[in-house]
């Protein structure tokens, strides 16, 4: 199935925008710590150096279709998603440096900048031009727009009211978890490979190519980490006799 010519742009502008918005935030974040000088720099160039070479590993990976799903071998996506998560939920745990960034940026930003999760209307758009099957575009688009477009809001309740919006940032966290895994599952079962269950007729080949499959591999990801920190953060405030986290 060919892929349509509009998509190169839209996902490689995007994630190269979610990449800059996040830099650009944790910068933000970091100043207003009121960290030292050398201690600032250093935490920045050590999180660019990591996301940005994550970014382009991921895509020049795609770009050379190491990714790509065939019906007679076993999916390779799987390796894109899950190693990152890993490692990332690694370093949350065991990086110092890495809690120190997480404690030091604002929990309504860390909701907030996954209003980028709104990207997810292009299953939608596909799946109207029968380029996607519904049974993975429905539930992966219509969650992924509904994350995107509460996150800002979820932020903004949050900033205003931290006490009360504890449960509404949780359940927010939770959602969007549920909604990956959901979205990844139905990927799964709809795209070509022998654990392919569903669409048969008209099977998921575009969430594997180059760009779509950016979603997947770093996107996906990246969402489960920044869900994994708000939750993280938000554990550490409502624990008995904390305040605010310390930097």
């Amino acid at each position: 199935m060919p892929v349509p010519g509009y998509l190169i742009p839209y996902i490689l502008i995007g994630t190269v925008a979610i990449v800059t918005t996040v830099l650009f935030g944790l910068h933000r974040a970091l100043k207003r710590a009121q960290w030292p000088d050398q201690d600032r720099r250093l935490a920045f160039r050590s999180i660019a150096a990591l996301l940005v070479g994550w970014y382009l590993a991921t895509l020049l990976l795609a770009w050379l279709e190491f990714y790509r799903g065939a019906a007679t071998r076993i999916p390779t996506i799987q390796i894109g998603l899950l190693v990152p998560v890993i490692v990332g939920v690694l370093l949350i745990w065991r990086w110092e440096l890495l809690r120190r960034v997480i404690d030091a940026v604002p929990q309504e930003w860390i909701v907030g900048v996954q209003f980028y999760r709104a990207l997810g209307l292009m299953f939608l758009i596909l799946y109207a031009v029968g380029r996607l099957p519904g049974a993975f575009a429905l539930p992966a688009g219509i969650g992924d727009v509904f994350v995107g477009v509460v996150a800002p809001f979820v932020g903004l309740a949050y900033s205003r009211n931290p006490h009360n919006a504890v449960g509404l940032v949780r359940a927010w966290n939770w959602f969007g978890i549920i909604d990956l895994i959901v979205a990844v599952g139905t990927g799964f079962l709809t795209s070509p490979s022998p654990l392919q269950m569903l669409s048969f007729d008209a099977p998921n080949e575009l969430i594997s190519a180059f760009p779509l499959v950016m979603v997947p591999v770093f996107l996906v990801p990246f969402s489960i980490l920044l869900h994994l920190a708000s939750l993280k953060k938000l554990r550490y405030r409502v624990r008995p006799g904390a305040g605010t986290a310390p930097t």
